[in-house]
């Protein structure tokens, strides 16, 4: 039956370590294992296993969307095992889903290797701090444990808007309300006109997709509330200038205004394959707000930022080239990796060369 099949191939990924599973008509079930996929050496998959296996798992709502919108996405429990996001999607005539792995743990802000001033950010009553990366380069992991040391540690209100919940959150030393789009609230930005109304103090915003969410991100930053919320960008100035072009040209002098004000901190990060071990590790670029950034942001110098995080190691500040350095340095990752990955990539390949040239010059 193909129910046991899904079951079986859910717990082959989680078995394995895998953050992944791809089903694919015409294709074996694939894994995306440490960064690389690796087929399953299973039967290659006929339209009638694709179709059976989703409706195993895919509510009724989700499967309405897919006829209608031609995807969906939604998150589901696999047992008491692990808890998967899934996309289902047709392409070719034919239904296919990426299933992603969320790990059950909420990690350490340690373990994760984030900044140590990142703790401070978070006791803070009013601003917004920024995770942003392409897809899969571990955003919700990083907000997951932020959020759960708040919740350990603070007693507050933290409302989460999720496009599908990830992460589940008991309630600890915070009330933690999650709220999913498509199945409590219709939109984000409608979800957040909303929370500003529940008594909040933390509210993360699964992803700033729109103008109107980001409007409504800011003003809850500027109400005296602690937001989190994503974004698809590589770097702190992209990230700055992502937000701000997002707005009518005749607005945006007074959202750089807002934002200067709001703007606490931004973190990049990039999940790169280890070469020392098995697994991933996170690069990250860090930009802590300072007055300096602020004043940068205002008077549109976002062209300097990069400069200011250089100077800015006290406050834990780093460039994503010179973490990416460090973990070949440290043989954590392969140069190709860390080049590939590089927002300077001739640059990065030089200042490598140069330290493997002085390298071989000392044996």
């Amino acid at each position: 039956m193909a129910t046991v099949h899904i079951d079986r191939l859910l717990e082959t990924c989680v078995k394995s370590g895998a953050s992944d599973l791809h089903i694919h008509v015409n294709r074996p079930p694939t894994l995306r294992l440490h960064g690389r996929l690796r087929p399953l050496e299973t039967k290659i998959l006929e339209p009638e296993d694709t179709i059976t296996m989703m409706k195993a798992i895919t509510p009724e709502r989700a499967q309405q969307e897919l006829q209608e919108q031609g995807g969906t996405d939604f998150g589901f429990e696999f047992s008491d095992k692990a808890r998967f996001r899934t996309a289902v999607y047709q392409e070719r005539g034919h239904i296919a889903m990426t299933l992603r792995l969320i790990p059950q743990k909420l990690f350490g802000l340690d373990e994760i290797g984030l900044p140590e001033t990142i703790q401070g950010l978070l006791t803070r009553p009013r601003g917004m701090f920024l995770v942003t990366g392409p897809t899969g380069s571990g955003k919700t992991t990083t907000l997951a444990a932020m959020l759960n040391s708040i919740n350990e540690n603070m007693d507050k209100h933290i409302i989460t808007v999720e496009d599908p919940i990830e992460y589940f959150h008991p309630h600890k030393q915070s009330i933690v309300s999650q709220r999913e789009v498509g199945v409590d609230v219709p939109s984000f930005s409608e979800a957040l006109r909303r929370a500003l109304r529940q008594d909040p103090d933390v509210i993360l915003v699964g992803e700033l997709r729109d103008l109107e969410t980001i409007e409504a991100a800011l003003r809850a930053a500027e109400t005296g509330h602690l937001v989190f919320g994503t974004l698809h960008t590589s770097s702190a100035q992209g990230t700055v200038t992502r937000i701000v072009d997002q707005f009518p040209v005749d607005q945006q002098e007074q959202v750089r205004i807002q934002l200067a004000d709001s703007l606490i901190g931004v973190l990049c990060q990039a999940l790169m394959p280890r070469c020392d071990t098995r697994g991933m590790v996170a690069a990250y670029e860090y930009l802590y707000v300072t007055s300096a950034v602020s004043n940068l942001i205002r008077e549109n110098k976002v062209f300097r930022i990069p400069s200011t995080i250089q100077t800015g190691k006290k406050f834990g500040m780093q460039l994503l080239d010179d973490h990416l350095y460090s973990l070949v340095d440290e043989g954590k990752i392969s140069a190709e990796d860390a080049v590939d990955r590089s927002s300077n990539p001739s640059e990065l390949r030089e200042k490598i060369d140069k330290n493997i040239s002085e390298e071989k010059a000392k044996t």
